[in-house]
């Protein structure tokens, strides 16, 4: 996403309304895929109705930009208390008196309408919920988050392949070094500066780490295959108190959506048996499995602070960049983002994407699973509203850092923070090594 600063108040617009009708592209081809009983069906018990999340979606808009932004009446305040996310847990939204998906579809519409209206008319200065465009790019952001989500449903889903991509490219050369020094020191992690960034990535502030090394690349299918071929699901001298009381209630022996058979090891990729590839990064793998592979490889998962310095930090300036490759926006040469393609790309896949470091696929492919809890930062204040991160402080969170195959671009960055409780594995994450730096090794 192009940062709106510097900015003309009609450029603005344009680019909202671009990601506007982008974000709503997406959201109509995850629930036009389906027929109506796969929209109103619950295809896990992790996940919404696919109708659910398409009304949510309209229902927030409406609160923020129709209500809020634009002082309008309300479309439909009577749902308001069905689409809360909450007052009811997604166990229990099938039981609702949902909007039908005729019904949701309208309503979706007849927001969007009114949205666009408001968009023409606000001022985007003088209020802070609308400088730079911030509200509409916080409901941008949050349709692209539950997009994801509905991909996530989708995969879940048992029948027919509906949905269809092109592969991503193929790794077109070696990767220079497995593993990359970043050096020790401060740098600036967080943003004060990014328009359509949220609460939790703000203030930018110093944050120091000592030198370590971090894996050039994501951990492989292949290279996890060895970690199960050698027992490492059944060693508890690999893996945490609780994350061993959780492998063995959850009977935890692969990645989830594999399957051993006698030709080797399968996975269903959006309703597609595969062969596992082994050169493309692991995904579907709880924090408490790649933490267990991270001590059986002698090394650890990164912090947070480590990975965003990984990610942002140009040793040549010591400034910290928008994304690993600069400040441009990403491109198809830089990440696998958008749900362009429908699987992560092999490992050494983007070069031009790499961080000044030379560290690749920080952005995209899978979310990366970082050895951190949710904690604010230093300075933090809630914005707009509590609801988005400060609810979550303290709880039991891990961070995960820099976008899959399905996020899009408007809902990542370089500082964009996301989380989920660690026995979470229907979400699009990996994970990399880093280990900590010897003297000998710290130029």
């Amino acid at each position: 996403m192009t940062t709106t600063e510097n900015l003309t108040a009609e450029q603005v617009r344009e680019r909202v309304a671009e990601q506007l009708r982008r974000s709503r592209a997406r959201s109509t081809a995850l629930t036009d895929a389906v027929d109506e009983d796969d929209l109103v069906r619950q295809h896990s018990r992790l996940m919404s109705p696919l109708v659910w999340d398409l009304a949510h979606i309209g229902n927030q808009e409406e609160l923020w930009l129709v209500r809020d932004v634009g002082g309008r009446d309300p479309v439909r305040s009577d749902i308001d208390e069905l689409y809360d996310a909450f007052q009811h847990a997604r166990a229990d939204r099938p039981a609702l008196p949902l909007l039908k998906p005729r019904e949701a579809r309208t309503y979706v519409r007849e927001v969007r309408e009114k949205v666009f209206d408001v968009l023409e008319r606000t001022p985007l200065e003088g209020r802070r919920l609308v400088q730079d465009g911030f509200a509409f790019g916080m409901i941008v952001q949050h349709e692209q988050q539950h997009d994801e989500t509905m991909l996530a449903t989708h995969q879940l889903r048992t029948g027919t392949p509906v949905l269809h991509a092109e592969d991503p490219p193929r790794a077109a050369e070696p990767l220079p070094a497995r593993e990359v020094l970043v050096p020790g020191g401060e740098f600036t992690m967080g943003t004060s500066t990014e328009p359509w960034a949220l609460d939790n990535e703000r203030p930018a502030h110093a944050a120091h780490v000592d030198a370590f090394f971090i894996d050039t690349v994501p951990v492989s299918n292949g290279e996890y295959l060895a970690f199960i071929d050698a027992g490492g699901y059944d060693d508890p001298r690999w893996w945490s108190e609780v994350g061993w009381a959780h492998r063995q209630g959850a009977n935890l022996v692969a990645p989830r959506f594999w399957e051993r058979g006698p030709a080797g090891w399968h996975r269903t990729r959006f309703g597609v048996v595969e062969q596992v590839p082994l050169d493309e990064p692991v995904v579907h793998v709880c924090f408490h499995e790649a933490q267990a592979y991270a001590n059986w490889a002698g090394k650890r998962l990164p912090t947070e602070v480590e990975w965003e310095k990984a990610a942002r930090f140009d040793p040549a300036t010591g400034r910290s960049r928008r994304w690993p490759w600069g400040d441009e926006d990403p491109g198809p040469e830089h990440a696998n983002l958008g749900q362009r393609h429908l699987r992560p790309a092999p490992v050494g896949s983007y070069p031009a994407g790499a961080s000044a470091l030379g560290v690749r696929q920080l952005m995209g492919d899978v979310w990366e699973w970082c050895d951190s809890d949710l904690r604010p930062y230093p300075g933090f204040a809630a914005f707009p509203y509590r609801e988005y991160s400060e609810v979550f402080f303290g709880g039991d969170y891990k961070m995960l850092r820099g976008g899959s195959f399905g996020t899009d671009a408007s809902a990542v960055r370089g500082t964009f923070r996301n989380w989920d409780h660690p026995i979470r594995r229907q979400i699009f994450a990996g994970f990399r090594l880093a280990r900590d730096a010897r003297p000998d090794e710290v130029r």
